[in-house]
C-alpha cells in the first residue's frame, strides 16, 4: 500500500510539472504578445497622444510593456523551478505571477474607466487644443498630430471646419490668409486653407468623433489582452500551489 502510494504521489508530481511547464511555454509566449501590443501601441498609435489632457491612456500601455517583460522572464524562472523542483523558486515564481496579475488586471482597470471617462474629455478639451495651440511655439507635437488627425480621418476641426475660426494661428498673420489648416484640405497645396468651399475643405466632418472612436478600439484592445492573459495566469497559480505542496520541504 505505501509502495502504490508513493508511486501515485510521483506520477501526480510529474503530471503537474508537465503540466506547469507547458503553461510556462505559452505563458512565455503570451508575454512576448503582451509587449509587442505595448509597443505597437506606443510606436504606431501614439501619434494622438498629446491631443489627450489625461495621462491614462499613456500609463496602460507602458504598464502592458513592462508586465509583458516580466512575464517573460517569469516564464523562464518558471520552467526552471518546475523541473529542479526547488521550493523557493516556485515561491519566487509564485510571488511575480501574482505581481503580473496585479499589473494585468490594474491595466484592465485603468482601460475601462478612460474608455467611459474619454468622450468627456475629449468634448471639453478637443477644440482649445486643437485652437489655442496648433502651430504655437513649443506645441509642435500639437501640430503634427492635428495635421495627422484631419489628413488621416479625412475631418477638419473638433466639431467641424467653423471651430477654427477660434484658431489663434488663423487669426495671426502666421495663417498668410488662410481660413483653416492646409491639412483640412482633400488634397493639399500650398496655402489651400484659403479657399473656403466644400470641394476643397473637409468642411462637414469633425474630427472629435473619429478620434474617439479609434482610441476606444485600442483600449479594448489593451484592457482585453490585460484580463485575458490575467485570466490565464489562474491556472498557473493554482498548477505552482498543486507542485509546491506535492514536493518535500528543502533541506537548509
Amino acid at each position: 500500500m505505501r509502495e502504490y502510494t508513493e508511486k501515485k504521489e510521483t506520477c501526480g508530481t510529474i503530471c503537474l510539472k508537465y503540466l506547469l511547464f507547458i503553461f510556462n511555454f505559452f505563458f512565455w509566449l503570451a508575454g512576448g504578445a503582451v509587449m509587442a501590443v505595448g509597443i505597437w501601441t506606443l510606436a504606431e498609435k501614439s501619434d494622438y497622444i498629446s491631443l489627450l489632457s489625461s495621462n491614462t491612456y499613456m500609463a496602460t500601455t507602458y504598464i502592458l510593456i513592462v508586465a509583458g517583460i516580466v512575464v517573460m522572464v517569469t516564464g523562464v524562472l518558471g520552467c526552471c523551478a518546475t523541473f529542479k523542483e526547488r521550493r523557493n523558486l516556485l515561491r519566487v515564481y509564485f510571488i511575480l505571477l501574482l505581481c503580473i496579475f496585479l499589473l494585468e488586471i490594474i491595466a484592465g482597470i485603468l482601460a475601462y474607466i478612460y474608455y467611459q471617462q474619454l468622450s468627456l474629455e475629449l468634448k471639453q478639451n478637443l477644440k482649445e487644443t486643437m485652437t489655442k495651440k496648433y502651430r504655437q511655439e513649443g506645441e509642435e507635437s500639437v501640430t503634427s498630430a492635428v495635421d495627422k488627425l484631419q489628413q488621416e480621418f479625412k475631418c477638419c476641426g473638433s466639431n467641424n471646419a467653423t471651430d477654427w475660426s477660434e484658431s489663434l494661428w488663423i487669426k495671426s498673420g502666421e495663417a498668410g490668409g488662410r481660413k483653416f489648416p492646409d491639412s483640412c484640405c482633400k488634397t493639399i497645396t500650398d496655402l489651400c486653407g484659403r479657399r473656403d468651399h466644400p470641394s476643397n475643405i473637409y468642411k462637414e466632418g469633425g474630427c472629435i468623433t473619429k478620434l474617439e472612436n479609434f482610441i476606444q478600439e485600442h483600449l479594448k484592445i489593451i484592457g482585453a489582452v490585460g484580463i485575458g492573459i490575467a485570466c490565464v495566469q489562474i491556472f498557473g497559480m493554482i498548477f505552482t500551489c498543486c507542485l509546491y505542496k506535492s514536493l518535500k520541504s528543502e533541506p537548509y
